[in-house]
């Protein structure tokens, strides 16, 4: 799923591997909150674009700074506003892909955050486990960083105009899942990218499944069960 602040920037895609293909069931695009919370549970496993939490640093900087307890820091510099702003998966993926995610405390990217920490509380009050470090029934994932992992474009191809970046991404990722069938879906793949980004997210998250999938270092476990984690394919020559 591509999740957005509003429905209808909202992309959903259910993809099904019965061990010998891997069909695109269905792709839509304008998704309600009601259609999500009752997806999630009929499927294996779900891959969510959009930040599951706020960097910890940032937590504490604002209940501190609300009830007037905030310390001055010793040196509010680059390295300490970036603490607040990044979490730490967003340093990781930094660090090992060049890419930076939106600071979900610092960019817009914060509404579809709040959008999902009330879809969140919609499922967790359903019983579904939303272990935000992956390890339940949800994943967070990046698209961006998963076509950069796949050795495909991942800059440019969002928009109306962008539709040659994004057959390059359809072709390059039929090379990359032979067995994968887009049954009928690229015209709308070509045409909306936040339908195509739904369908990335579905693809990272059966690669999860497969074991093809950089989880949480141990060192991180506490951490990201709070800020969450991005979960990025390993390379393609791995």
């Amino acid at each position: 799923m591509d999740l957005a602040a509003e429905p209808k920037n909202t992309g959903l895609a259910i993809l099904v591997d019965d061990d010998t293909r891997l069909t695109v069931d269905s792709v839509v695009v304008g998704v309600v909150d009601d259609l999500i919370v009752a997806s999630i549970p009929d499927v294996d496993y779900a891959g969510i674009d959009v930040p599951f939490g706020w960097p910890q640093d940032f937590v504490a900087f604002v209940q501190q700074q609300a009830t007037h307890t905030l310390a001055s820091p010793e040196t509010p510099g680059p390295t300490w506003r970036r603490e607040l702003a990044l979490r730490v998966t967003d340093r990781e993926i930094q660090r090992t892909t060049g890419l930076t995610p939106l600071s979900v405390s610092a960019n817009l990217i914060a509404y579809p955050a709040f959008r999902w920490a009330g879809i969140e509380a919609r499922l967790r009050a359903a019983q579904v486990d939303v272990s935000r470090d992956g390890s339940g029934a949800i994943a967070e994932v990046y698209p961006a960083a998963a076509l950069y992992r796949w050795g495909l474009p991942h800059t440019g191809y969002k928009g109306s105009q962008r539709l040659a970046i994004r057959q390059q991404i359809l072709d390059g990722l039929a090379q990359r899942f032979p067995q994968l069938d887009w049954n009928g879906h690229e015209a709308l793949l070509l045409a909306n990218d936040n339908a195509l980004d739904a369908v990335l997210a579905g693809l990272v998250s059966h690669e999860i499944r497969y074991g093809r999938c950089e989880g949480p270092p141990e060192r991180y476990r506490k951490t990201t069960l709070v800020e969450g984690w991005i979960w990025v394919p390993q390379r393609w020559d791995q």
